[in-house]
């Protein structure tokens, strides 16, 4: 019952996804897809995903533990944070701290934790900014 249920709550979810990127106003400077696109194409892997929970559940689903509950709504903080955090810290700061944060719980030690943040931030920093050119939410430092 609980797949029924989280299956109707993705579907309800992807149609509210449709309607807002609906009321996205286009520019008279966009390219040829549109900022639309992206944003449906999300829906529609969330509707198709979510039907497909819904009419084949699970007959014994395995709900974690109530620990592991808790350090899914921790990353859940974090990535509320991480957004919240990006036009006052910046891109590479905000980046480095949620990725080594989400790196550590997903099993790496602190050393590896802090270098995969890191890496993850300059380099997508480097590919998004330096070499393709797109802005990126500037921190205190100017990058």
């Amino acid at each position: 019952m609980s797949d029924r249920i989280f299956g109707v709550v993705g579907i309800l979810i992807s149609i509210g996804y449709v309607f807002a990127a609906l009321a996205i106003e286009e520019s008279f400077l966009s390219d040829a897809v549109g900022p639309k696109a992206f944003p449906l194409i999300i829906a529609a892997i969330l509707g198709i995903s979510s039907l497909v929970i819904a009419l084949r559940p699970d007959a014994e689903p395995a709900w974690p533990s109530l620990a592991r509950l808790v350090e899914i709504a921790a990353a859940v903080v974090v990535l509320i944070l991480y957004a919240e955090m990006l036009p006052v810290a910046g891109f590479v700061i905000a980046t480095a701290f949620a990725a080594a944060y989400l790196a550590w719980r997903l099993g790496s030690s602190l050393l590896e934790a802090v270098l995969t943040g890191i890496g993850t931030s300059v380099g997508i920093y480097v590919i998004f900014h330096l070499v393709l050119g797109l802005s990126l939410a500037r921190g205190p430092f100017g990058f």
